[in-house]
C-alpha cells in the first residue's frame, strides 16, 4: 500500500494551460516517487485509488483532480494505469468540521494544517462485493 499527501491544490485535467498540468504531474509523480521505494506494480494486478481533496471555498470538481494524479503515477507505482479498477473519492471543506477519529494519521496532520491538499492512497483492490 502506497499514501501520501500531495500540500497543494490540484489541477483539474481540463485545464487550458498544459504546461502548467505537466508541471502538475512532474509534482505529484515527484512525491510518490519519494514515497514509493517497491517495485513497479506490474500490469495484471487491480488496484484501487482512493483520493480525499481538503479544499478551500472554491474547489476543483473533484472528478477532474484524478486523472492528471492517476497519470503521474505511471511507471512510478505501477506499470499503466488500466491497472486501476477502483476509485473511491472525496471532497471535503476545510472550513467545515472534519472529524479525524479514525482518519490515517497523515490525513489527520493534513487536517490540522488547514491548507488545500489531496490524500492518495493506492492498494490491491477488492472483490467487487466487499465495495457494496
Amino acid at each position: 500500500m502506497l499514501e501520501f499527501i500531495i500540500p497543494r491544490r490540484p489541477l483539474s485535467h481540463q485545464t487550458r494551460n498544459r504546461a502548467n498540468l505537466q508541471a502538475w504531474k512532474a509534482y505529484v509523480e515527484g512525491i510518490a516517487n519519494f514515497h514509493w521505494t517497491d517495485p513497479l506494480i506490474l500490469d495484471g494486478t487491480d488496484l484501487r485509488l482512493t483520493l480525499v481533496y481538503l479544499c478551500d471555498d472554491s474547489p476543483a470538481d473533484i472528478d477532474n483532480i484524478i486523472k492528471p494524479i492517476q497519470d503521474a503515477m505511471v511507471g512510478v507505482v505501477y506499470e499503466d494505469d488500466i491497472q486501476i479498477s477502483d476509485v473511491d473519492s472525496h471532497r471535503r471543506y476545510l472550513t467545515d468540521t472534519i472529524v479525524i477519529t479514525g482518519l490515517p494519521q497523515i490525513l489527520a496532520d493534513a487536517v490540522a494544517a488547514g491548507d488545500e491538499a489531496v490524500y492518495v492512497k493506492v492498494e490491491n483492490a477488492d472483490e467487487l462485493g466487499v465495495y457494496l
